[in-house]
C-alpha cells in the first residue's frame, strides 16, 4: 500500500502513528482556537452585520413600496379631484356663457323692439303729416278750381264739364 521508506523504517500514509495523530490533533485544536478568536468572530460579526443591513434594506424597500402605493393612491385621488373641479368649472363656464348669451339676446330683442316701436311711431307721424299735407293741397286745389269756376260764367253743362277737366289738368297736384 501507501508507504514511505525512511531511515527508521516504513511510514504508512493512510494509517498514521499515534504520536503524529496526537500532534496533528493538538495543532488542529490550536488552529481552530486561533481561527475562532481572530477569524470566525469577525466573519460571524460581518455576516450578522450583512444580515442586519439586508433586513434594514428590505424594511426600507417595503416602507418605500408602501409609501409609493400611498402616493399613487393620493395622486389618483388628486387627479380625480382635479377632473371633477375641471368639469365643474367647465359646467359653470357653460352656464355663465348661456346666461350671457340669453342676456345679450334679450337685450338685443328689447333694443330692437324699442327701435321698431320708434320707427313705427315715426312712420305714423310721417303718414299723418303726409295726409295733412295732401288734405291741405287738395283743399287748396279745390278752392282754386271753385274760385275759377265762380269767376267765369258758364252757359251749359258741357262747357262747365270741359272747363273743370281743363282746370284739373292744369293744376299741379304734387
Amino acid at each position: 500500500m501507501f508507504t514511505l521508506l525512511s531511515e527508521g523504517g516504513a511510514i504508512s500514509l493512510i494509517i498514521p502513528e499515534a504520536g503524529l495523530a496526537l500532534w496533528s490533533l493538538i495543532i488542529f485544536v490550536i488552529l481552530w482556537i486561533i481561527l475562532g478568536k481572530f477569524a470566525f468572530k469577525p466573519i460571524t460579526a460581518a455576516l450578522k452585520e450583512r444580515e442586519d443591513s439586508i433586513t434594514t434594506a428590505l424594511k426600507s424597500a417595503e416602507a418605500a413600496k408602501n409609501e409609493m402605493a400611498s402616493l399613487t393612491a393620493k395622486n389618483e385621488s388628486l387627479l380625480n379631484e382635479a377632473k371633477e373641479e375641471r368639469n365643474k368649472i367647465i359646467l359653470e363656464a357653460k352656464n355663465a356663457a348661456e346666461k350671457v348669451r340669453t342676456d345679450i339676446i334679450a337685450k338685443a330683442e328689447a333694443e330692437a323692439s324699442v327701435k321698431v316701436q320708434a320707427a313705427l311711431r315715426e312712420i305714423d307721424n310721417q303718414k299723418k303729416a303726409a295726409i295733412a299735407e295732401i288734405r291741405n293741397q287738395v283743399g287748396a286745389v279745390a278752392l282754386d278750381i271753385a274760385e275759377k269756376v265762380i269767376r267765369k260764367e258758364l252757359k251749359g253743362n258741357a262747357e262747365q264739364q270741359a272747363f273743370v277737366n281743363e282746370m284739373v289738368k292744369t293744376t299741379n297736384l304734387n
